[in-house]
């Protein structure tokens, strides 16, 4: 048994992977979130989760040699912008704006770090999410719900989210924040499984 690091302290990733009956620890990447306009959304965030990975693999020293760390990071792309969380509520209520009544593009970078085989895989997943079209009003009275503050695009597709999201195309789980086919998948080219319950 490998000892498995969630490098988040993201509610909606720990209770996603919890599900799975593994045992893991919780040591947040220290990480700033800081999105670079030169590169692709793609890039942005599969960059993002290999550098909270790595701070965190780092920050362990030699204690996390057997460990199996797993990061993420997740942005909303719009009309050529990247959406990422929402600093304060004239933010929020900017960015709820401008995804009302569109499409954008959620993606979700993901890595997987095998410390004891020096191995580092990152990918990432891309989803599309239909959000109805909100008045002002509406987008305050979501805002005052407190739910957009540590969300990408300030908003999420579960809870009070829920009641503005249309549809989506592409994978439900991505949206939330961990995409756990594209997760599995890589923990498969390292010789591990999900659907086993262990790591």
């Amino acid at each position: 048994m490998k000892k498995v690091i969630l490098a988040s302290s993201s509610p909606r990733r720990i209770e996603l992977l919890k599900q799975f009956g593994i045992k893991f620890e919780i040591i947040p990447s220290n990480v700033d979130e800081v999105i670079s306009h030169d590169l692709t959304p793609e890039e942005n965030v599969k960059n993002l989760a290999k550098k909270k990975g790595e701070e965190v693999l780092k920050r362990l020293g030699e204690t996390a040699k057997d460990s199996l760390i797993i990061s993420a990071d997740t942005v909303v792309f719009i009309e050529g912008t990247i959406l990422g969380k929402p600093s304060d509520e004239k933010q929020a209520f900017y960015m709820l704006k401008k995804i009302s009544g569109k499409r954008h593009t959620v993606y979700t970078g993901v890595c997987v770090i095998d410390a004891s085989k020096n191995h580092i895989l990152a990918d990432f997943e891309k989803s599309y999410v239909y959000i109805k079209q909100m008045s002002d009003e509406e987008i305050l009275r979501y805002i005052q719900t407190g739910e957009p503050f540590d969300k990408a695009g300030a908003y999420a597709i579960q809870g009070f989210g829920s009641l503005i999201v249309e549809k989506i195309e592409g994978c439900f789980y991505n949206v939330v924040g961990l995409p756990l086919y594209k997760l599995n998948t890589m923990l498969q080219k390292l010789g591990y499984d999900l659907m086993k319950g262990e790591l």
